[in-house]
């Protein structure tokens, strides 16, 4: 091989040396920065195919899509000096390429770290003024909404990423909390239940009484009726024995006596003491009566 197929090859390598470190592709999910001796000159490099000056520029490229930080279960106290374990995490994306370049180095496990930091602080405040109840259930969901608003103000300002969304995982109570938890929410339902039974007998009472009411007033209003109905048949069965008696007084005394005889002579005694003149044998003396 001459030397001047040597100096060819030497000098398409160095071509292609140049080239392939001139030349650099940023893709859609990427986000990037070029530095020139280590100082930021370029803070928003656009998708596509770019040129750099070789061993004068660098570019750093960082994840642009949106990430997630998993934020460790940390303990914190609510208004009524209970704790809590929290866990939690965010779902965050590069916003400023510089900021982000110049707090953390480019470097994503950094601004997980101190995002997750924030993430903490945020929700030690958020906790610290909102009672154990307001936590887990009755303003979870305007706490995520604060924190998510107050950390991405400061991680927008500080470390030049937005945060999209926080989330809490689990809100767990320690063991030794757990068991006055129990204790205390069992003691409020047996306080329910005794309260609902108590409402149940006094309603209970209610319907006997107004039930027993009713009993004694439809009782009253039948007897009323029936002795109604009782004088009027009594009155009816007068008038009878009056026309009765007034067609024929005689067979109506005849009548009545032997109803009288046999009244006082069904029983079991056989002794009776009358007067031998007495009406009462009136009919026994004279079948006629008299006549």
């Amino acid at each position: 091989m001459s030397g001047r197929n040597v100096t060819l090859i030497l000098l398409a390598v160095i071509v292609l040396f140049v080239v392939s470190n001139s030349v650099f592709v940023i893709r859609e999910t990427e986000r990037a920065v070029m530095l020139q001796f280590g100082e930021v000159v370029n803070p928003n490099i656009e998708p596509g195919l770019h040129w750099k000056i070789p061993f004068v520029n660098n570019v750093r490229k960082f994840d642009g899509r949106v990430l997630t930080v998993d934020s460790q279960p940390e303990r914190f106290f609510t208004q009524e000096k209970k704790a809590v374990i929290v866990d939690s995490y965010a779902k965050f994306r590069v916003a400023d390429t510089a900021k982000f370049y110049t707090a953390t180095n480019g470097e994503e496990t950094r601004a997980m770290g101190l995002l997750s930091q924030r993430i903490n602080d945020g929700l030690r405040n958020q906790v610290a003024v909102r009672t154990i109840q307001e936590v887990v259930s009755g303003e979870r969901d305007q706490l995520m909404e604060n924190i998510t608003n107050k950390l991405n103000e400061v991680a927008l300002t500080e470390l030049g990423v937005e945060v999209v969304d926080v989330r809490v995982k689990q809100i767990d109570l320690p063991p030794d909390v757990s068991e006055s938890v129990y204790r205390r929410m069992n003691a409020e339902r047996e306080k329910e239940a005794r309260e609902h039974r108590s409402q149940g007998q006094e309603l209970a009472e209610g319907i006997k009484a107004a039930a027993d009411r009713e009993v004694t007033v439809i009782e009253a209003n039948a007897y009323r009726d029936a002795e109604q109905i009782r004088g009027e048949g009594d009155a009816q069965a007068t008038a009878i024995y009056a026309d009765a008696f007034n067609e024929d007084p005689e067979f109506y005394a005849f009548t009545r006596s032997l109803r009288a005889y046999g009244e006082a002579f069904q029983g079991g005694g056989d002794m009776l003491l009358l007067q031998p003149d007495s009406e009462f044998f009136r009919y026994l003396k004279d079948p006629k009566g008299g006549q």
